[in-house]
């Protein structure tokens, strides 16, 4: 790809001086790839939770999507320029991962809905983080462990898990009242039509901000809904209920616009039901900041990462998620939208990155901001979900497919969806197991899929074509 017309050259040297003027604009390109994806696993995971549309939580989940934007900045810095041995000094921008979305959504159908159910999902994290912290010291000697048809087959499991998450949204989340009705999918639709006419009709920054422009075409379509619909209907039961669609600005009005975010916002509470499954999860993403931080090196720097640098980003990976769970936040991981557009662009000057980094960290200082965020409706949400969720499981497949495939590879794809996210998607069949068992691969496919993957590689026997394929890896 081309380095990017009219930029300085220092844009695409790492440890180049550039100016605020070039600096800020390319930060903010790379903050508007990645704003929506940062709030979309806060908004899905409260509202599995039963968090969302609920006044008594209306000032929690603003404080939890304020502090998200906050420890996002926070920790793409410290991967930017690193503390000691955290942070890999690579052009990565961080932010909620969207990877844990199955898997706590399956905590919350095994724990039930409620403030503490949120909190037990923040005490994993918070174990978890450290746990892939110091995985990070170790990190070459695991690396055999986890080859693309691995790593692939646990993306696109991910994606799976995801794709009805990002339906259920779309139809204005099943808890509504009014969910599947017609102004919910209409309104879902014309945001997804918005997103792939800006995607593939323009060029571009505004074409890398086609979520973005979609979402806001969305509160735009459902203003204009508010003032030609009814805001109200009446259930089977005779109650008035306010449609799933209409926004609440009084919510925004009420916010301040400014504050410092609260620390803890939720008690922590550790609980094995989601401890066990989120501590799997979390080799899981280690392996996935491996594959960014070796992309954005390939096609932002041309050349491979360096054991430092993968050993660093894990650890900050860890550690960030650590920070994260103390302010409320899922856990922060490296983001792949933005590996792409450093590949496009080849811009990968840390001052740039780290302006857009600072400019999280002010949007986390403004509640009003994450007022506008929290009242955005399910349908909404769901119009850009089913395609962000989807392209996940695109991504999972260009990781297998990524050399040719061979009867060993098939068997470890194929056995490890077939059983183990087949298992795990359908936790009935556990019903009569161990409970520990039902804990590790009940409730979300991404964990039994995982092991099943990790545990093939290590037993199948490898033919010649298997060698040659893990020489051109190593």
């Amino acid at each position: 790809m081309e380095k990017t017309k009219g930029l300085s050259e220092q844009a695409f040297q790492f440890e180049g001086k550039m100016p605020l003027s070039q600096a800020i604009p390319l930060g903010l390109q790379h903050v508007l790839a990645m704003f929506v994806g940062n709030l979309t696993p806060l908004l899905v995971i409260t509202g599995a939770c039963g968090l969302a549309g609920n006044a008594e939580f209306a000032d929690l989940r603003v404080s939890l999507l304020q502090n998200a934007m906050l420890v996002a900045g926070i920790v793409t810095l410290i991967q930017l320029f690193s503390i000691g041995p955290i942070g890999g000094k690579v052009p990565i921008i961080m932010g909620t991962s969207s990877g844990f979305i199955g898997v706590f959504s399956g905590v919350a159908a095994t724990m039930g809905s409620g403030v503490l159910t949120y909190g037990a999902m923040m005490g994993a994290s918070l174990l978890g983080g450290l746990f892939e912290g110091v995985l990070g010291f170790f990190l070459k000697p695991l690396r055999k462990f986890f080859p693309p048809v691995v790593t692939g087959t646990v993306v696109l499991s991910i994606g799976l898990s995801l794709i009805s998450v990002g339906i259920n949204s779309f139809g204005g989340g099943n808890t509504a009242k009014d969910f599947g009705s017609m102004e919910n999918l209409l309104l879902a639709t014309f945001v997804l039509a918005v997103i792939l006419i800006v995607k593939h009709c323009t060029k571009g920054f505004l074409s890398s901000s086609a979520i973005l422009v979609g979402i806001v075409a969305g509160y735009i379509a459902a203003v204009l809904m508010g003032l030609v619909l009814p805001h109200t209907a009446i259930d089977a039961e005779g109650v008035e209920y306010t449609k799933s669609w209409v926004l609440n600005w009084s919510q925004v009005g009420s916010s301040a616009w400014f504050e410092i975010p609260r620390l803890m916002p939720v008690k922590l509470v550790f609980d094995m039901r989601a401890i066990l499954p989120v501590m799997i999860m979390f080799i899981v993403t280690a392996v996935e900041t491996v594959g960014d931080i070796s992309g954005v090196m390939i096609g932002g720097m041309d050349r491979e990462a360096t054991d430092d640098e993968l050993a660093g980003g894990v650890i900050c990976d860890g550690i960030g998620s650590s920070i994260a769970a103390l302010f409320g936040v899922l856990p922060n991981t490296s983001f792949s939208q933005n590996v792409g557009l450093v590949a496009m662009t080849k811009v990968v000057n840390r001052f740039a990155l780290a302006c857009g980094a600072v400019f999280l960290i002010l949007c986390g200082l403004v509640p009003k901001l994450g007022a506008i965020v929290s009242i955005m409706p399910q349908s909404v949400l769901g119009g850009a979900a089913v395609m962000m969720f989807s392209s996940i499981v695109l991504s999972g497949i260009q990781l297998i497919t990524r050399y040719p495939l061979t009867a060993r590879s098939l068997s470890i794809v194929s056995v490890a969806l077939g059983v183990g996210y087949g298992m795990g998607a359908n936790a009935g069949i556990l019903s009569h197991t161990p409970q520990y068992v039902q804990l590790i691969f009940g409730g979300s496919g991404i964990v039994p899929a995982a092991m099943v993957a990790i545990l093939l590689n290590i037993l199948l026997p490898k033919t010649k074509e298997d060698l040659e394929i893990e020489a051109k890896e190593a």
